[in-house]
């Protein structure tokens, strides 16, 4: 297993770029294969998740070019024009892909089988797999729960439903309005809150008509069947849950000033930067402009001072992927935070609360976690330990950012593999803002 090593680090200071936002890298490709019509992508993540999505669409017939690369160009077959792969497809540690993809192949007249690799299969899927059968789709994965690899049968023909998520998860809406796609009359996903929304951003970019309604029991998003794609080009901005690591760091090594680089702020995803602004990080946002479905924008942050605050609801929603980081920079702060309303964390690549709780505690920080989230005593010094990521790219960045203020030595953090799913090139950009 490889290892980072991070010591206690002077100001971080300069301008840099982050890869391609994940979520935006996904979508991308997966409809612009069934699009048709040619799609070119500039600024694709070249980190394993992203790519093992590319590589099981090339599997079923989709002819891309420059495989590996930040620049993609993707022939689309059409909705029905993907063609039987010959084996078992292996989406890595992608939850997103295996959820997304699970809606995009329910509908096709062959059959697969959705594979990971040992922190993906322990990945329950139940959530995808219930609204999807509701719909037809002959889909299942192992035991209660559902678990991969998944298999999906040839069907062929799904039919709309309306479905009310007890949960507020862009993967479940998006897996089921990719399989509305497919379906027989009008599909409708209803969630408690509105989660992040780049689905529907892309879909209608590509000319898909979407009807959206704040409704007394959520938001609801209704998709009509039949529906073609028309290609298009795609520029994927830097993705935001990557920049916040970046962000944490600088608000929290004395000294520092950074500014993150044509960044995607997509307001469904800003959470991160009205939390750190409630805790007082000096952060500002700049050069704000539309670049294809996505808003994007240059964020530069400052050290600052920070004060613990409590997050929960929307708010922690808008932020669910910067669990970890927040974590970091609630121990970096003075008082006592609470996060709540984080439940949906304990099934991501690792159980983060789990996972951040344990890993806090070895470096010194006082921690107490609850059934949906933690409770973080700030401000005391960070100590260096040999920590752990728990097989999580999230985790392992976070405990890296702590180490730039950690007493003691070096921070050992083991496990680090996985930071390549999101973050390719991480330590290197970190070092050169020392």
């Amino acid at each position: 297993m490889e290892e980072i090593k991070i010591k206690r680090s002077g100001p971080l200071r300069g301008s840099v770029h982050v890869p391609g936002d994940k979520s935006i890298s996904h979508r991308a490709v997966m409809l612009g294969a069934v699009a048709e019509g040619t799609s070119r992508i500039s600024g694709f993540l070249t980190g394993e998740d992203s790519v093992n999505t590319a590589r099981a669409l090339a599997a079923m017939g989709v002819e891309i070019e420059g495989m590996g690369g930040t620049e993609l160009v993707v022939h689309g077959v059409g909705l029905r024009g993907l063609k039987t792969p010959g084996g078992a497809l292996d989406l890595g540690n992608s939850g997103t892909s295996m959820r997304l993809m699970s809606g995009l192949l329910c509908a096709q007249k062959f059959p697969v089988t959705l594979t990971g690799d040992q922190y993906l299969c322990k990945r329950p899927m139940t959530r995808i797999v219930k609204p999807l059968s509701m719909m037809g789709a002959i889909i299942s994965g192992r035991g209660e729960k559902n678990y991969p690899p998944l298999e999906i049968k040839a069907c062929g023909k799904l039919k709309g439903i309306n479905y009310s998520s007890p949960i507020a998860s862009a993967q479940v809406k998006s897996a089921i309005l990719l399989a509305g796609l497919y379906a027989e009359g009008t599909t409708t996903v209803t969630e408690p809150m509105k989660s992040r929304d780049h689905t529907e951003r892309m879909l209608r970019y590509m000319g898909v008509e979407l009807k959206e309604q704040l409704k007394a029991d959520g938001h609801s998003v209704s998709i009509s069947g039949g529906q073609r794609l028309s290609a298009r080009d795609f520029a994927v901005p830097g993705d935001l849950s990557s920049a916040a690591f970046l962000m944490v760091a600088a608000a929290i090594v004395p000294g520092s000033k950074v500014t993150i680089k044509d960044v995607g702020i997509n307001p469904t995803r800003t959470g991160i930067i009205d939390i750190l602004r409630m805790m007082g990080a000096r952060i500002t946002v700049d050069n704000v402009r539309e670049d294809g479905p996505e808003p994007i924008a240059d964020i530069t942050i400052e050290r600052s001072e920070l004060h613990a605050v409590e997050i929960g609801g929307d708010l922690f929603l808008r932020a669910i992927d910067e669990f970890p980081i927040i974590c970091i920079a609630a121990a970096a702060a003075h008082g006592t935070t609470v996060i709540k309303d984080a439940a949906e964390l304990r099934v991501k690549e690792s159980d983060r609360i789990a996972a951040m709780a344990g890993e806090l505690a070895k470096i010194g920080v006082k921690v107490v976690e609850t059934t949906d989230g933690m409770i973080i005593h700030g401000g005391s010094p960070v100590h260096a330990a040999e920590v752990n990521s728990h097989g999580d790219h999230r985790v392992a960045m976070s405990l890296a950012v702590a180490g730039l203020i950690a007493d003691g030595g070096e921070m050992v953090i083991n496990d680090t593999e996985c930071i390549n799913t999101s973050f390719p090139g991480f330590v290197e950009l970190l070092e050169s803002l020392k």
